[in-house]
């Protein structure tokens, strides 16, 4: 696998109380293409900051992001939101699910700002069945019409992954996937996803302070104070993150 994502001496500051508060401070680290990547590290450790700079989310102080040789994150506004819409799909902790639409309509949203009204309109038809197809891969053929008031956190959570997946990304981004979920739905989504990297051709940066979930990845970046560690001595600063309950 050949480098396919990096990021280069990133930095982020907040402005808090007249003084500058650095969330990250030159992090740097590459992604292969294809891969399975976990930046491991404890809660305000500066890791969804990152993942979200990476995803064109929000833009760095200092340093770059590089997707396939070119710089991102001095992109126009309108190249970046191509790029969060179509090459990047985005898993959160708290699903982010619209109350009032069922788990099909919640999966085509993304969609719906890909196109002008009248061309999503002719391409509705297969909009929903791309939607269709990717709740029955997450195991939700069933519960298509449901809202997410009438779904389990295991199952909004698959709605939110398919939702991630509609547009076809290249890079799937997840913020602690499995930290809002029992052990038993926390194992599930963690097959699911490894699974869909196969059948999706996905290449998946995760960041979570559970070191269970971390141990599947294909490698771990570990994070603290907002700077990538990586020598022993270090990497102790990790050590006593939180974990949840052992997988079966």
């Amino acid at each position: 696998m050949s480098e396919f994502l990096k990021t280069v001496d990133l930095g982020k500051a907040f402005r808090v109380g007249g003084r500058t508060l650095w969330v990250l401070k030159g992090v740097s680290m590459e992604v292969a293409r294809g891969e399975v990547l976990a930046v491991l590290g404890a809660s305000g450790a500066g890791k969804s900051t990152l993942l979200h700079i990476v995803g064109a989310l929000d833009s760095p102080t200092t340093g770059e992001v590089v997707l396939e040789g070119k710089s991102i994150s001095t992109l126009p506004d309108g190249e970046r939101a191509r790029l969060r819409n179509r090459t990047f799909g985005f898993v959160f902790q708290f699903y982010h699910l619209l109350p009032e639409l069922t788990a099909l309509e919640n999966v085509m949203l993304p969609t719906m700002v890909s196109f002008s009204p009248g061309e999503w309109r002719r391409r509705r038809a297969s909009f929903s069945e791309r939607a269709a197809e990717l709740l029955d891969k997450v195991g939700l053929a069933d519960r298509m019409v449901h809202r997410p008031s009438q779904l389990s956190g295991g199952e909004r959570q698959r709605v939110a992954i398919a939702r991630a997946l509609v547009n076809s990304p290249d890079v799937l981004l997840c913020d602690e996937p499995t930290g809002n979920l029992d052990s038993a739905s926390g194992k599930g989504i963690r097959e699911l996803l490894w699974s869909l990297r196969g059948e999706e051709g996905l290449t998946i940066v995760l960041v979570t302070h559970d070191q269970r979930l971390a141990a599947e990845a294909d490698r771990i970046e570990r994070i603290a104070d907002g700077s990538i560690i990586r020598d022993d001595r270090e990497r102790q600063a990790t050590d006593g993150v939180e974990r949840s309950d052992e997988w079966d």
